[in-house]
């Protein structure tokens, strides 16, 4: 029989501290990590995501007198 507040409210906290144990790193962790495109100009990175059409416009905003290949190589 049983289960009165208190016991419920202490199943309850130890449901949730599971639940909290098992969680997963944050985003922005994540997205550190994929931060790998990098300008070779002005260091700054991009994440894997990036199009080419941003790396261009990063590349003539920034560095006009860069060739787009200068600042992102792997784009050959």
């Amino acid at each position: 029989m049983g289960g009165g507040n208190g016991q419920k409210a202490k199943m309850a906290r130890e449901k949730h501290m599971e639940k909290q144990k098992t969680a997963k790193g944050s985003q922005l962790e994540s997205n550190k990590k994929a931060m790998n495109i990098q300008c070779k100009v002005c260091m700054q990175t991009f994440m894997c995501t990036t199009s080419e059409v941003k790396c261009r416009e990063h590349a003539e905003a920034k560095h006009p007198k860069s060739d787009l290949y200068t600042c992102f190589p792997h784009l050959k």
